[in-house]
């Protein structure tokens, strides 16, 4: 791995680092402080919230500027104070906020390193898939060890301690922020980027964006309440991060080796089988979600539902949103994919946690698996009747 892949490689590393601690036990740290089960799934949707707007913001000033390296590391100096606000406040409007301005800073890390690295990966050339697959392995690793590490480390200094592990996982990442070289990338002079509306009116582009959302959408009902759904099975802490991590280790092992197979389907075909396994995955949860074998295979399944749904998200976003679009389009994907269904998904996914249990609730999640495949499915048909490229061959801008 070059120097500048190996510094995006770290960064990655860091940044889930930060959330493969935040994302598990938050929600415990939360219960502790003596939050319903609707207040904290209000707090979780903050971080989509956050993401409707800020990362749109954010890219465009990348787009703008061409300064995506400074304007991370703003991004992560304010995490790093955001997090120390945690280590005072145990009121639920001072926490909610913290914890807004928190995923409000961090939400710049995504889609700023993803445009920069998407410059590295291809620029005007095919997308290397394999390479991209290599550094985005990193990130998984990040959260894998802290999902693991996080849960004994809890488990025997108890949950008051979070907050200060918080803040010393974003002090990790500000520090990987700062290794990377700052770069200004030419901006065009005095003309214009150009007008993204024009990419949304594709009907294959927000067919696209559909999928994307409703896949998120069933999995918001894992990443804000699965630990709450295993803690109500009778698993311990310990056994949460292990539940965690056994779905991250297949993550990683999936985009460690993507380069060798990936493109033996399209990235359509990736979105359409992603979405069937989403269905599948929260079906089961739903019928016998307590069954050790069953919380074990769903977990392995987070390899194509997540991973592979990720990397062909990737491939067709560096198709339609080239050059001087590709930061927006980074953010588009993180507004429109996982901002506006996580703040559904967060908010009423609570209340029907509340009203009905968390059977219901992975039904309703198995069935936005179902239309996302509608949707996935509907936009192959129209991009292959476009001329997209088939599989084996490289997607370009």
């Amino acid at each position: 791995m070059t120097a500048p892949l190996f510094n995006f490689g770290a960064l990655s590393f860091a940044y889930f680092a930060a959330i493969g601690l935040f994302n598990p036990y938050s929600p415990l740290w939360l219960q502790g402080l003596g939050f319903s089960t609707l207040a904290i799934g209000s707090i979780a949707s903050l971080q989509s919230w956050t993401r409707v707007v800020m990362p749109y913001v954010w890219s465009w000033l990348g787009d703008h500027s061409g300064q995506r390296e400074r304007l991370l590391r703003v991004a992560a100096v304010g995490a790093v104070a955001s997090a120390c606000a945690l280590l005072w406040t145990r009121d639920y409007g001072p926490v909610a906020t913290a914890i807004a301005l928190l995923f409000a800073f961090n939400g710049a890390i995504v889609p700023l390193s993803e445009a920069a690295l998407s410059r590295h990966m291809g620029g005007a050339d095919a997308f290397d898939a394999g390479r991209y697959g290599r550094v985005r392995a990193w990130g998984s690793l990040g959260f894998v060890l802290t999902a693991l590490a996080g849960g004994a480390l809890l488990e025997r200094s108890g949950m008051a301690s979070f907050p200060v592990v918080v803040v010393v996982a974003n002090a990790g990442l500000l520090f990987a922020v700062w290794r990377l070289p700052l770069r200004r990338e030419a901006v065009g002079g005095d003309n214009p980027p150009p007008a993204v509306l024009q990419v949304l009116r594709d009907p294959v582009v927000r067919w696209f964006f559909a999928s994307v959302a409703l896949t998120v959408l069933a999995h918001t009902s894992l990443y804000a309440f699965f630990s709450l759904f295993l803690q109500s099975e009778g698993f311990d802490k310990a056994a949460v991060g292990l539940f965690w991590t056994l779905s991250i280790v297949f993550e990683i092992l999936f985009f460690w080796l993507q380069g060798r197979w990936f493109d033996r389907l399209t990235p359509w075909r990736w979105l359409q089988v992603a979405a069937a396994v989403t269905a599948l995955r929260f079906a089961a949860l739903a019928l016998a979600g307590g069954w050790v074998l069953v919380l074990v295979v769903t977990q392995i399944s987070h390899a194509i539902t997540f991973a592979a749904h990720h990397a062909a998200c990737t491939q067709l976003l560096h198709k339609h949103f080239p050059a001087r679009l590709r930061g927006r389009g980074q953010a588009l994907y993180t507004t429109l994919g996982y901002g506006l269904p996580g703040v559904l998904g967060g908010v009423g996914g609570g209340w029907l946690l509340e009203v009905t249990g968390f059977a219901w609730l992975y039904a309703a999640a198995a069935l936005a698996g179902v239309l996302s495949w509608a949707c996935a499915s509907r936009g192959s048909a129209l991009a292959s009747a476009a001329g997209v490229p088939k599989a084996r061959q490289p997607l370009t801008d």
